[in-house]
């Protein structure tokens, strides 16, 4: 009998010793929603070190630009009254910028992305903007411009191995168990994967 009650009563400890515990967690975890957490916010620096990171191909079209662009711009600045200050003009509001962009569109046809729209708050940023070039070429693409020291070769068209359109070793592989897989969407309908035929086991 003593022994029953004994056994009782640590389970009933126990109980009130995992109730306790359960309270005091909500209730820490109940203050903490209530603060908050400290919120990371992002710089314009890290965005542009995260843009940076994810490749070279952006969906910009190339541009050169022509030898009187910043004429043309003025121009376009006159004919849109926009004279004062010259150069220096600021922008009264967003439609007259809004105007003014669309007709440097319309003369230049090179148009200013998004990202970039806030930055330019006078004619002077304009014409530094359509002064610019657009260089689209990727940095592999772009070593083929440039010439190399003689001990450093690189082959660009590079050629896979495929069982059906090999001549020169006639089908035959080093590697009979390993497949030739074309993960890339840019390179899949320039070359053609295979899957090796594994055999069991």
């Amino acid at each position: 009998m003593v022994l029953h009650i004994t056994i009782m009563n640590l389970r009933k400890g126990l109980l009130v010793s995992e109730n306790i515990a359960k309270r005091l967690w909500w209730a820490s975890y109940a203050t903490a929603a209530k603060r908050g957490a400290p919120k990371q916010i992002k710089t314009l620096d890290a965005v542009g070190e995260s843009i940076a990171s994810k490749g070279f191909l952006r969906p910009h079209k190339p541009y050169a630009p022509p030898n009187d662009a910043a004429e043309r711009v003025r121009a376009v600045a006159a004919s849109l009254q926009l004279v004062q200050g010259g150069d220096n003009h600021i922008f009264s509001d967003l439609k007259q910028k809004f105007e003014f962009l669309a007709a440097c569109f319309q003369e230049l046809k090179h148009g200013v992305p998004n990202s970039q729209v806030h930055e330019l708050t006078s004619i002077a940023d304009v014409i530094a903007f359509y002064t610019t070039p657009v260089d689209t070429t990727v940095p592999f693409d772009a070593l083929k411009r440039i010439e190399l020291p003689e001990n450093l070769h690189i082959q660009y068209d590079y050629v896979r191995f495929h069982p059906e359109t090999d001549s020169k070793f006639n089908g035959q592989t080093a590697f009979p168990k390993s497949s030739t897989l074309v993960t890339g969407l840019k390179y899949r309908s320039k070359y053609e994967g295979h899957e090796a035929k594994r055999s069991w086991p």
